[in-house]
């Protein structure tokens, strides 16, 4: 068993080692981009909400609009690829303008999972088509959950009574099927290695 563990082991070390060798040098070039303009509301209670959703249960079905006019419907990938929702708290705040740029540096990471990664915000369209374009292209959808307000992110169970989602990631499978959930501190961004795991178990589920 652990000589079939090895080569994930060693394929994950490599990623990790080349993830934070080159994001130190993204995240500087991206708070150049971002300087005078981030709005730091400080130290936040790190969880202020209550899950409605489990592992082993289906995801909530929704549909919301991208920054680049188009409509996203979390069922429309069932039976075809894994998703992960990345809900985040607000645009134009330090740990959210450092998070997503960072997987620019995954995107070979979900794609091997056949994996689609889906990034849900409270914030209007036009705040976050802003802020997308200041910190540089996304591979990634970019979805607005702002009318009604945090409608999805109540759905799930993770908006905050001051009206921002939690910094969380809801790992489901091509069944429709949530495996994997993890509200972060929201003061802190989430580690790529978690998010790696959790790709593994997505890709041995058949």
């Amino acid at each position: 068993m652990l000589m079939k563990k090895t080569p994930d082991i060693k394929r994950w070390s490599v990623v990790f080692l080349v993830f934070w060798v080159l994001l130190p040098g993204w995240v500087w070039g991206a708070s150049l981009a971002f300087e005078g303009q981030i709005f730091d509301p400080g130290p936040l209670k790190p969880r202020d909400s209550e899950l409605k959703v489990h592992v082993g249960d289906r995801a909530p079905d929704f549909e919301l609009a991208a920054i680049d006019g188009s409509r996203v419907r979390l069922s429309d990938f069932r039976g075809r690829r894994n998703v992960v929702l990345s809900f985040i708290p607000a645009a134009w705040t330090p740990v959210c303008s450092d998070q997503w740029p960072g997987y620019n540096l995954a995107q070979s990471l979900f794609k091997s999972h056949n994996t689609v990664l889906l990034g849900i915000s409270v914030d209007n369209r036009a705040t976050l088509f802003a802020w997308t374009r200041q910190m540089g292209d996304l591979w990634f959808p970019v979805l607005s959950d702002f009318w009604p307000h945090g409608a999805v992110a109540a759905k799930f169970g993770v908006l905050r009574s001051d009206g921002m989602a939690e910094r969380a990631l809801i790992f489901i499978d091509t069944h429709g099927v949530i495996s994997g959930i993890h509200v972060s501190d929201i003061n802190q961004r989430p580690h790529l290695e978690l998010i790696a795991e959790q790709l593994e178990r997505l890709s041995g589920k058949k």
